[in-house]
């Protein structure tokens, strides 16, 4: 699997290892049938609130061009993943679950077009951002509009180096440094780490584990323009599977935009018969 640096070459990744239930009526004199109007009748305003809630979301979705995604399902209140406060850094790809959900992951930062806050916005899908300094200082201000929809901002260094060529001190100066801006722009320090190419060797684990984040998160998918690379040889989405996608903008994407990437994605998605969940939602963070 390749991925974009975002200066014309791709590189291999390297690595050393409505239901809403509503309770209607309760205690009344009147007789059944009178108590069964006044239900019909104080029902009618939720009902009819919904209908109208549910057309205005298929109308926002209509407006990218997109058909509405089902609303994913409960998160498990028993976390598929526990992390701890000490002890080795875990890395992996995907979340065990056997719910029909996929997880996306937003890298980078380097494009920063408003109609993609936008988008988020009427659609309300969950991304988590794996923000790199450099990429982000020019417009910390940007990822707060999507920050503020619910999405999670996680560490993924200060200058997007190949992690596993540099030393260990240069590896912590990188997640180090990371951590400590984002926690100081986005008010939480940042639980997961994602190494740029995905490269990675027992250094960086080390560095992470040091740094704060307690988890190193790699990918089975990523997302190119209009289609995925894989992993799997079967060429499918599983269940829990991570997505792997950037910031990026028409001058790396080809002519598209960053909301027509991430359109094309949802209907990669939707085609296979998945939804998209929050993945620090299926997360059991150390103070969890």
């Amino acid at each position: 699997m390749q991925r974009y640096t975002g200066r014309g070459r791709w590189y291999r990744p390297v690595t050393g290892t409505v239901a809403a239930v509503l309770a209607i009526g309760g205690c009344s004199s009147s007789s059944g049938s009178g108590t069964s109007h006044a239900a019909a009748t104080s029902a009618s305003p939720s009902v009819a609130a919904s209908t109208a809630a549910s057309a205005r979301d298929t109308a926002l979705w209509h407006k990218w061009g997109l058909s509405p995604l089902p609303a994913p399902p409960q998160p498990p209140a028993d976390k598929p993943v526990k992390l701890s406060a000490t002890g080795a850094v875990p890395v992996f790809t995907h979340l065990p679950t056997s719910q029909k959900v996929v997880f996306i992951t937003v890298d980078d930062g380097q494009e920063k077009d408003p109609k993609f806050i936008e988008m988020m916005r009427d659609l309300q899908i969950p991304i988590t951002m794996f923000l790199m300094n450099d990429a982000i200082k020019p417009d910390y201000a940007y990822f707060r509009s999507l920050q503020a929809l619910g999405n999670h901002i996680q560490n993924h260094t200060l200058h997007h180096p190949v992690m596993s060529t540099i030393p260990l001190a240069r590896q912590k100066e990188e997640v180090c440094g990371d951590q400590k801006i984002l926690t100081k722009e986005y008010g939480t320090a940042p639980l997961l780490f994602r190494p740029p190419y995905g490269a990675y060797n027992s250094n960086t684990k080390i560095a992470v584990g040091e740094c704060g984040p307690r988890a190193i998160v790699w990918w089975r998918e990523s997302m190119q323009i209009r289609n995925m690379q894989y992993q799997a040889g079967d060429k499918k989405l599983h269940d829990g599977d991570i997505i792997l996608a950037h910031f990026r903008g028409p001058g790396e994407l080809k002519g598209a935009t960053m909301t027509q990437m991430f359109a094309n994605l949802l209907r990669r998605i939707q085609e296979q018969g998945f939804t998209v969940a929050r993945l620090e939602d299926y997360i059991q963070s150390p103070a969890g």
